[in-house]
């Protein structure tokens, strides 16, 4: 099923291009929560309310007379994978690592992505499934990982490029800078997670398309890895990262859509409040750079990795 919040966070069930109200099946207990609280009660207490859920008629609204909220709006954690794609390339795997993405850079679906005004060499998209955890743990081991995810739902790792060492706040955790949605497609709906085509346009023009089985570390060893550092809890989102094939920037006046096999299509405006211009299209500089450090192991230098800059 696919499980969401719209309007003032009311939860919802989505069926096709209609939701059903689900305020008084989740019942008064969760409803009187805060409303950013409320998801992560539901997907606590899910076992308990999925056949309510699953039996609910009632009311309805169509898609596009509501506003689709994050459906986790308020997550204890946001882990971001570094990389964690071969990009295509027969190579060894790299480590796996993460870095923490702010949750009030969370930005909800059909929401505006606000540039910053610092002097970034490009600011790009990185199109990601996102794991929710559904049954909190530590030391998860990665045989019964899949066990703790809720779900499935797309991420946006808007990332501003030559600013930071690039994974500090300045770089990635800026407000509006992670849409997040449209909703949680539930684990049973999604047998695999390692055969999904994750695709993001802008402007209706392809940028990247990639498939989640080019992913180096896997779903539950993402999972497992987190585990071992931190406690995970109801409700925590896990990024997978991203393949840097078809990256390109984003700049004022554009809309970026993400679509995730399964999961469904999210779109977001682009606002840049110093009308700053880069040239259209995929910056293919980053993509060849992350390739020849994968194959040689030589770092790239930021001129290399973004060769695309401001024409005004």
């Amino acid at each position: 099923m696919k499980i969401g919040l719209y309007d003032t966070f009311l939860p919802a069930l989505i069926r096709d291009e209609v939701l059903v109200d689900l305020s008084d099946v989740v019942g008064a207990t969760i409803m009187n929560e805060l409303p950013e609280d409320r998801m992560l009660a539901i997907i606590a207490q899910f076992d308990a309310l999925r056949p309510a859920i699953e039996a609910c008629t009632g009311p309805t609204h169509a898609l596009s007379l509501v506003q689709l909220r994050a459906p986790v709006p308020s997550p204890n954690k946001m882990l971001f994978a570094q990389g964690n794609y071969f990009e295509g390339t027969d190579t060894p795997a790299l480590p796996l690592n993460m870095f923490v993405k702010l949750p009030s850079s969370i930005l909800d679906p059909g929401g505006t992505v606000q540039l910053t005004s610092d002097d970034a060499f490009i600011f790009q998209h990185e199109a990601e499934l996102a794991v929710i955890i559904g049954k909190g743990g530590k030391a998860i081991p990665v045989e019964s990982a899949m066990e703790h995810v809720f779900g499935y739902s797309s991420v946006i790792d808007v990332s501003a490029r030559g600013l930071g060492r690039g994974l500090d706040l300045i770089d990635k955790s800026a407000d509006t800078f992670c849409p997040f949605g449209p909703w949680i497609t539930t684990a049973d709906e999604i047998s695999d997670p390692q055969k999904l085509r994750v695709r993001l346009s802008v402007d209706g023009a392809p940028r990247q398309d990639y498939n989640t089985d080019d992913m180096e570390h896997s779903v539950p060893e993402l999972i497992s890895w987190a585990s071992q550092i931190l406690t995970l809890e109801p409700g925590d989102v896990i990024a997978c990262g991203t393949n840097h094939q078809g990256l390109g920037p984003l700049q004022g006046g554009e809309t970026a859509t993400i679509e995730i096999e399964k999961i469904g299509p999210m779109s977001v405006q682009i606002q840049d409040p110093l009308n700053r211009r880069w040239p259209v299209g995929v910056d293919p500089g980053i993509g060849r750079a992350v390739i020849k450090m994968r194959t040689t192991g030589a770092l790239p230098d930021p001129a290399t990795a973004f060769p695309t800059r401001r024409i005004a």
